[in-house]
């Protein structure tokens, strides 16, 4: 198995005593986290994309153009692109950029965002967001691969001719697809034959597996080789201590604090992916995807939760509101400890030798 950390750079108090750091701090640390990470041997760091709420991540590819400056080895991806929202001729320029700045070290996961309020704020609508989707993810595909596109579509301007610069650093970098409630995402990437990535985040691991077992399905329908079909997941938060009943107890405040405001921020709103299944810390790691508890427990149920996705990738985040010498500690302990556990019990030929989607450049 292969180990990604994400940041969606939320910027919110504490849920708890209300403490804020200034936006300047908390995008050093999403920097001095990735250096980090890369030191420690994380094979991937990813940053969110929002554009409503307490989150600082609006300019992704920003921060990407400084992680590509402050790292050498260490892949680049999002957590997601909100392609939905975004004009794909401006996404292969900048994404490309990243992607030379970086030597080639770019993979994106593309999707259309877990936010209502950021269609309005780009003159869309929220009820064509897959429309939207599907139609610029199409195009995108086309202008990193192609040159002299012409193009005729119903949501963007037509196309003639066209050669996006600079192009990537040797051919296109990879697309995953980010699904956490819907089928459209899902389908799209089996089309294509594209990897997916399930934001295992808020939900029972039941309703995440429905949908990652249909997109295996359909990339089979589709007659793509299951090679390509990796699959990342991502988890329900990250904390570790000595022992289990310490993790729960240091960790409780916060996850259910955080979970009550969640609910609060969506009162009435029924849809799934909009509030935390698990209210207790006690049933988000009893029952959800919540890695709280000692290395080994962790390890643990990573396996374990391989056993329902047989995914390939784990995407790791850890909570900002911790004190920051916390934050370093539970990224080395995961690394240092849960990582060579997990990946002893699970191969994966993602972004080795025999992964079809390599790109040349890569060592």
């Amino acid at each position: 198995m292969r180990f990604q950390v994400l940041d969606i750079v939320p910027h919110a108090p504490h849920p708890v005593t209300g403490e804020l750091i200034s936006v300047h701090e908390r995008l050093e640390r999403v920097v001095e986290t990735a250096v980090r990470a890369e030191r420690l041997g994380f094979d991937s760091y990813a940053v969110g994309e929002r554009h409503a709420g307490e989150f600082v991540s609006s300019a992704p590819t920003v921060l990407l153009g400084a992680l590509a400056q402050a790292t050498d080895r260490i892949l680049l991806s999002t957590g997601v692109t909100v392609l939905s929202l975004l004009d794909p001729v401006r996404v292969a320029e900048d994404y490309a950029t990243v992607d030379q700045l970086s030597g080639g070290r770019l993979e994106i996961v593309i999707g259309k965002g877990n936010e209502d309020r950021h269609f309005g704020m780009f003159g869309l609508e929220l009820g064509r967001q897959y429309e939207y989707l599907t139609e610029n993810y199409e195009l995108l595909r086309r202008l990193l691969r192609e040159t002299d596109v012409d193009w005729v579509g119903t949501h963007h301007a037509d196309l003639h001719g066209v050669t996006t610069f600079p192009r990537p650093f040797d051919g296109p970098f990879r697309i995953w697809h980010g699904s956490a409630t819907s089928t459209q995402a899902v389908d799209l990437a089996a089309r294509w034959g594209d990897p997916l990535f399930s934001a295992n985040a808020l939900q029972p691991r039941e309703a995440y597996r429905v949908l990652i077992d249909r997109y295996r399905e359909k990339l089979a329908e589709h007659g793509h080789d299951p090679s390509v079909g990796y699959v990342g997941s991502g988890s329900g938060g990250l904390f570790l201590a000595d022992t289990d009943e310490e993790a729960i107890a240091q960790y409780r405040p916060i996850y259910e604090a955080m979970a009550a405001k969640l609910a609060a921020a969506h009162a009435g709103d029924t849809r799934r992916g909009k509030t935390m299944s698990f209210t207790t810390i006690e049933d988000a790691v009893a029952h959800g995807p919540a890695l709280v508890g000692t290395s080994e427990r962790v390890a643990e149920k990573i396996v374990d939760y391989h056993k329902s996705y047989h995914h390939d990738l784990q995407s790791v985040s850890i909570n900002p509101v911790l004190p920051w010498s916390q934050q370093q500690d539970v990224l080395e302990r995961f690394a240092t400890e849960v990582i060579p556990a997990v990946q002893r019990e699970i191969p994966t030929t993602l972004w080795g030798p025999e992964d079809p989607g390599r790109r040349a450049s890569r060592p």
